[in-house]
């Protein structure tokens, strides 16, 4: 039996016994409590008692063939992306169990440097179930990815998400606002003599992704907070009824 596996088993809640139990079956395949025991070197009740709270850990499975029962292990990637998930869970309460403490939580930031790391950030923006909100340069993207339209704006109509966006009116701006009934977008101009933009925002859900074209290389960040993201969308709502010279109703105003 492997013995630096044991820590590794311990250390995601197991007991000593239980892990080498585990190791054990995986060793043996599917096999019978006497089996296991002596592979353990435990002895046969106390392996009966491990190999319940195993099962009930749904690190184990169990099956009678002739009145005999087998005990199976649970393959170690499922294991593992169950803990994943677990631990995904935690963090995603980290949020509530700090209010409960009266914490004031901390936006997260991720930075992102180069055309890939730009790229990453788009992905990202993905993942929203409400759509997007843009402040954007159409020009600026499309000459550091030539590919964008195909890469990511294609990808985003397909998967039907909405995007609303402020732009120059500009002759790539121009040529973009255009197509949005093909894109699923919604884009109001500004004059290009007075407004000018060289970084891109883009708010989704709880997040605002910060992309910057003012260097050689291409930067970015994508910040998660609710209140930040909730300001960045009235900010945008202000700037949309000035672009677009009429007011929005609430429900048809934000995603």
């Amino acid at each position: 039996m492997p013995k630096e596996l044991l820590p590794i088993l311990t250390a995601i809640g197991l007991t000593d016994k239980e892990a080498r139990v585990y190791l054990s079956m995986i060793e043996l395949g599917q096999s019978v409590v006497s089996n296991i025991a002596t592979k353990a070197r435990i002895n046969r009740v106390t392996a009966y008692d491990i190999l319940k709270k195993l099962k009930e850990k749904g690190l184990i499975s169990t099956v009678t063939k002739n009145r005999i029962k087998y005990f199976s292990p649970t393959d170690p990637e499922i294991v593992a992306s169950t803990f994943e998930q677990r631990t995904k869970a935690l963090k995603d309460a980290i949020p509530k169990l700090k209010r409960l403490k009266g914490e004031t939580v901390h936006p997260l930031i991720q930075y992102f440097e180069g055309l890939e790391g730009i790229k990453a950030i788009y992905e990202d923006t993905l993942t929203t179930k409400k759509g997007i909100l843009n402040f954007s340069n159409s020009e600026a993207i499309r000459n550091i990815w030539p590919e964008y339209d195909k890469e990511y704006v294609t990808k985003r109509t397909k998967r039907k998400i909405h995007l609303k966006g402020i732009i120059t009116a500009d002759e790539a701006g121009k040529k973009v606002h255009a197509e949005d009934p093909k894109y699923n977008r919604e884009m109001r101009l500004l004059p290009k003599d007075k407004y000018q933009f060289t970084n891109e925002i883009n708010i989704y859900d709880d997040k605002v992704a910060i992309i910057s074209f003012a260097s050689e290389t291409p930067l970015g960040m994508i910040i998660k907070s609710p209140q930040i993201a909730n300001s960045q969308r009235a900010i945008f709502q202000i700037c949309w009824d000035f672009a677009g010279g009429t007011e929005l109703s609430p429900q048809k105003a934000l995603f």
